[in-house]
């Protein structure tokens, strides 16, 4: 009996020491042993992150230079590339209303052709307009204004030429064409009118004549610009005013179909296109000076 004591006190202490042994760790369950490669890196404070974000905000949200403002705008209009491929010269018929001296109105059509050179001041442009009092064409070339009616050329008085020069130089291409015209840029700021967010943005030529253009800042597009020129020689400087209006989409460039021309916060013009096509076939003879109309036809 004893010895039989002795034997199962053995076998219990055997048990007790073996079967703990065979157990896995408790610790080894419970708590997996860390990976490095998925270790989170601490979280940061909210100032830094509110930091980033502000670091992080389009540069429109930021005060941009003027050759931002400029390059933008050209992106908007078809980019440069495009504009000088697609609107290698072009023809665009419309209708105008004048309003006259006397307040009157006087409607005309007109159809204007253009063949674009290496810059505004090599550029060839010739404005038919036909009005119940008159028939005749302005044309622009080689730096001087000349006037064609019936098949006659006639040199036409200064104020007229004066205003055809200032709607040449004064408009949306001064500031689509300022490198290759090798106009300067001026930022004026940033303006907010009737709930619009405007860049105000000044572009002088060789010339030293000067457009301020209003330009939408959400959209990029020239919403209307303002300069100042005589109408005569030695005259005062009279201020005029054009906005931009009905933008759409002509061979993926961007045109406004409606201008409207002020002279001393009048209106004096109005402008509505009624089609407009470029990268047509231009016959360059429908340009020519009275000197070289003679030299041809001899």
């Amino acid at each position: 009996m004893r010895n039989r004591l002795i034997t199962l006190v053995v076998l219990v202490l055997l048990v007790v020491t073996v079967v703990p042994a065979s157990l896995p760790p408790v610790a080894a369950q419970d708590k997996p042993a860390p990976d490095k490669q998925e270790k989170k890196a601490p979280a940061k404070p909210e100032a830094d992150k509110q930091e980033k974000a502000k670091s992080e905000k389009p540069s429109a949200d930021k005060n941009p230079t003027a050759e931002q403002i400029a390059e933008t705008v050209i992106a908007v209009y078809g980019a440069r590339q495009g504009l000088a491929q697609i609107r290698r010269n072009g023809l665009e018929r419309g209708r105008l209303t004048r309003t006259l001296g006397d307040g009157k109105t006087e409607e005309a059509t007109y159809e204007r052709r253009f063949i674009r050179g290496e810059s505004t001041a090599k550029d060839k442009v010739r404005l038919d307009q036909k009005a119940p009092t008159a028939e005749y064409a302005l044309i622009y070339g080689d730096g001087r204004v000349w006037g064609i009616v019936n098949g006659s050329y006639f040199t036409p008085r200064e104020e007229t030429s004066n205003v055809f020069l200032a709607q040449i130089w004064h408009d949306a291409d001064a500031l689509l064409r300022y490198k290759e015209n090798g106009s300067t840029l001026a930022y004026v700021g940033k303006e907010k009118q009737k709930s619009l967010d405007l860049w105000v943005l000044d572009v002088t030529d060789k010339e030293q004549r000067r457009t301020r253009y209003y330009i939408s800042a959400k959209s990029g597009r020239i919403l209307w610009l303002e300069y100042e020129e005589p109408i005569t020689a030695g005259g005062p400087p009279v201020k005029f005013k054009k906005t931009f209006h009905d933008y759409r989409y002509a061979q993926s460039t961007l045109v406004p179909f409606r201008t409207v021309l002020y002279q001393d916060d009048k209106q004096v013009l109005e402008t509505q296109v009624l089609t407009v096509t470029y990268s047509v076939k231009m016959d360059e003879t429908l340009f020519q000076s009275e000197a070289a109309a003679a030299a041809t036809s001899q």
